[in-house]
């Protein structure tokens, strides 16, 4: 791998999608490795440490939900989930178990790929902002604690671990407590979304971050968005 190239894990059971994403993201200057089951793809994040994994949800072994689970447990690495069904309730499962965008198959390989650079320049751009900036303090609103240069969050000592769009989202309400940030402006601010259909996302990370921190933590402004309350 060249200094500086990003590597990117696929995990998809269909050799053909496979191959032609894999193609395609090493056309675009990432290097790619292949995973074609849920053991394959735990087991091959573990030895490569990806950058982002392209996943599928539908796998042998275990799908991709479990390997989500799996990878997240034990270290944050952005997820692009791909499904074969679209269905709510799985896209929102997904992202609840630490993906961090989704698309639906049939998709376009170019839109894959422009979603692959678009997650990494988010991650990117987040961890830039905080290490120009050594001397940015702890942020502690009560027994919530947020470490923006470490990326470490805990409340009431315990640790949490989130994801990079968990953490990207809990600090950016953690910037103005108290204050009801409207749903869209959250997706186009966090995700880098101008979709309004695609609040479900907004929602979904919500729940991991009140199952993750407390359910006190986040208050729901019903018809307009969420806002973070400083806990005691």
């Amino acid at each position: 791998m060249r200094e500086g190239q990003r590597r990117i894990l696929v995990v998809e059971d269909e050799l053909t999608i496979a191959e032609s994403i894999a193609a395609r993201l090493r056309a675009e200057g990432f290097e790619v490795e292949l995973a074609h089951d849920g053991p394959a793809a735990v087991a091959k994040a573990e030895q490569v440490v990806p950058d982002l994994i392209v996943l599928d949800l539908m796998l042998p072994g275990f799908d991709g939900l479990e390997v989500c689970r799996r990878v997240q447990a034990h270290r944050p690495v952005p997820v692009l989930m791909l499904t074969a069904r679209d269905d709510e309730t799985d896209l929102l499962v997904g992202l609840a178990v630490g993906a961090d965008d989704y698309m639906t198959k049939p998709f376009s390989i170019r839109e894959l790929a422009a979603r692959v650079h678009a997650l990494l320049r988010r991650v990117e751009r987040s961890v830039v902002v905080h290490e120009g900036n050594r001397a940015e303090s702890t942020i502690v609103l009560g027994d919530l604690e947020i470490d923006p240069v470490e990326r470490r969050v805990q409340r009431a000592g315990e640790p949490a671990h989130l994801t990079p769009t968990e953490f990207e989202l809990l600090a950016h309400l953690a910037g103005r407590p108290r204050a009801v940030v409207p749903r869209e402006r959250l997706l186009s601010e966090v995700w880098g979304w101008t979709d309004p259909a695609a609040t479900r996302t907004v929602d979904s990370h919500i729940k991991a971050l009140r199952r993750k921190l407390g359910a006190d933590l986040i208050r729901t402004v019903h018809g307009v968005g969420y806002a973070l309350e400083v806990p005691k």
